[in-house]
């Protein structure tokens, strides 16, 4: 069996989005935590670039990577965490859960490759453009894109209310 040069590239991005993903759950500073969701934003970036969807690569950098990695950051300097969050001790339920987690991605990433069979198919002259992604995302996916942001104008608020008690 041959290796192609982008599945080289795919692994080159892949093994440290694992990583820094992993680097995100771990870590018991949450500003490291955010480098690393960082890194892990645009390693993905170039995931997507291999997939050929140039546009979503480029929104999950400026938007993810750009936008929302400031607005974690933001909210966390707002926050002003101590270091007495971080030392206390973990809850052995929280990492059992984690470990069936990790178990059942391994078990669907593994059946996921087991079931990938011939050539790639084959993409139409309009994927990926902005006008394509556009027209689902507001008519197929516009609830879903519309409660996403009301989430994250809940976050911020909760901060700030958060942050304006302490003082």
């Amino acid at each position: 069996m041959s290796v192609t040069a982008e599945q080289v590239t795919f692994w080159i991005f892949a093994v440290p989005l694992v990583i820094t993903a992993g680097g995100v759950v771990v870590a018991r500073n949450p500003v490291y935590a955010a480098m690393n969701l960082v890194a892990a934003f645009f390693l993905l970036a170039g995931i997507y670039v291999l997939l050929a969807a140039h546009l979503i690569a480029f929104m999950q950098i400026l938007v993810y990577a750009g936008a929302v990695m400031v607005l974690f950051l933001f909210v966390i300097m707002l926050l002003s965490l101590g270091t007495e969050h971080f030392e206390k001790e973990r809850h052995r339920a929280i990492q059992v859960i984690g470990a069936l987690g990790a178990v059942f991605l391994v078990a669907v990433i593994a059946s996921a490759i087991a079931d990938v069979s011939g050539p790639a198919a084959v993409l139409s002259p309009g994927f990926g453009t902005v006008k394509a992604v556009g027209k689902v995302l507001y008519t197929q996916y516009l609830l879903p894109f519309e409660v996403t942001s009301l989430l994250l104008l809940v976050a911020i608020v909760g901060a700030v209310v958060v942050a304006k008690e302490r003082i």
